[in-house]
């Protein structure tokens, strides 16, 4: 890491290209806005599209590929699992789930979502998985996906929250997760679990907006003492909205060499031990 410059994540979601609440000239200044800002990663978390269509991937790529960011994260979100659009989504951007690793920083993204359905789920199928890539206690340790993983304010009546949140969240905190990065409810915000702090992204570049919310995106910066989140309005300052110690963790309660499956080293409190 650049002592002189933290590692900056821009964080943005929810395009929804091709909505009527979409707002083109909107998603040419946020684009504007993150060339200027430079950062070392771009993560999109999900809802590129309203309905799924090949001609709105499309688009969103086209805007996507404006951003000058060497690397970038797309992952898909519950619109753009309607009409079998994991396909498109697969065939223009990749794997429906990636990861990134720079600088001592390590990025899980996780799809979450379920065809057409707005609710979200991650799988038991993968928590092994992040166990396995969350080994180095030394690495600043971030998941990305879609959907939220805990209630957020000022979204209404909570309805589909990811459906096996609480295993996901005992599996990150017992794997040393840092930050989880969200999207889906159009609002951000920021709640501290445990050691893991979790940060939701408004809507980027649409007017489907709740309240006296305003379309947004996150900027994470990565000091060597210090994490930072900061909340950016088209057009507007920015805002720090978090700012809180690194803690370098040189032990994880999850370690690879342990026999930690359940089959092969039983609890009978139903939580793993080492």
């Amino acid at each position: 890491m650049n002592d002189n410059r933290p590692i900056i994540i821009a964080h943005i979601s929810d395009l929804h290209c091709g909505s009527q609440y979409h707002i083109p000239s909107l998603a040419t200044r946020v684009a504007d806005e993150i060339n200027e800002l430079k950062p070392d990663a771009l993560i999109v978390t999900g809802d590129l599209t309203d309905m799924g269509f090949r001609q709105e991937f499309e688009v969103a790529r086209r805007l996507i590929s404006r951003m000058n960011v060497d690397r970038v994260m797309v992952l898909p979100g519950n619109h753009d699992a309607r009409n079998v659009g994991d396909m498109h989504f697969e065939e223009l951007f990749g794997s429906r789930s990636t990861e990134l690793a720079f600088e001592g920083v390590r990025v899980l993204g996780l799809d979450s979502s379920e065809p057409d359905l707005d609710n979200g789920r991650i799988g038991r199928e993968r928590y092994r998985w992040i166990e396995e890539r969350f080994s180095d206690p030394d690495e600043f340790k971030m998941v990305a996906l879609h959907h939220h993983l805990i209630p957020v304010p000022g979204t209404g009546r909570e309805r589909n929250i990811v459906y096996d949140a609480g295993d996901v969240l005992r599996v990150l905190a017992n794997s040393g997760c840092d930050l989880v990065l969200c999207g889906h409810k159009h609002v951000p915000n920021v709640w501290r679990l445990e050691s893991i702090v979790i940060v939701n992204a408004g809507t980027a570049c649409s007017y489907r907006l709740r309240g006296k919310t305003r379309a947004s995106y996150n900027i994470i910066e990565l000091h060597p003492d210090r994490v930072k989140i900061v909340l950016k309005h088209p057009f507007d300052k920015p805002e720090t909205v978090a700012d809180f110690r690194r803690t370098i963790k040189r032990e994880c309660a999850w370690r690879p060499d342990a026999e930690l499956r359940e089959e092969e080293n039983p609890d009978t409190s139903g939580v793993w031990t080492s």
